[in-house]
């Protein structure tokens, strides 16, 4: 799995984090209200918000894994053919070199 693929999942995580903060303010602003469906809806959103946060965990979990095993894969792929990471290294900054110095 690349960086790009990666860089979704980051940002879902930020995104999810936003949102359940959001839910707890206006949980927490709505505390003096009063009624029963006040009462259940606000329950219902604490129990949602607590498997979210539980889900959200277990999502950042799964990308630090994720992370390690890409960097492990790289890093032996890198051991094993030192030369061919050494030309593709080269490669690909002589292709930037000639994009950035184009503009």
């Amino acid at each position: 799995m690349t960086d790009n693929t990666l860089q979704p999942k980051d940002k879902l995580v930020a995104d999810l984090k936003v949102v359940v903060a959001d839910a707890e303010e206006l949980l927490a602003a709505t505390a003096h209200q009063t009624g029963e469906k006040v009462a259940a809806l606000r329950e219902r959103m604490q129990e949602n918000l607590r498997a979210a946060r539980h889900k959200l965990a277990d999502a950042e979990d799964a990308i630090k894994e994720k992370t390690r095993e890409v960097a492990k894969a790289t890093d032996h792929y890198v051991h094993e053919h030192p030369w061919k990471s050494i030309g593709i290294a080269a490669g690909a900054g002589l292709l930037i070199g000639m994009l950035i110095s184009r503009r």
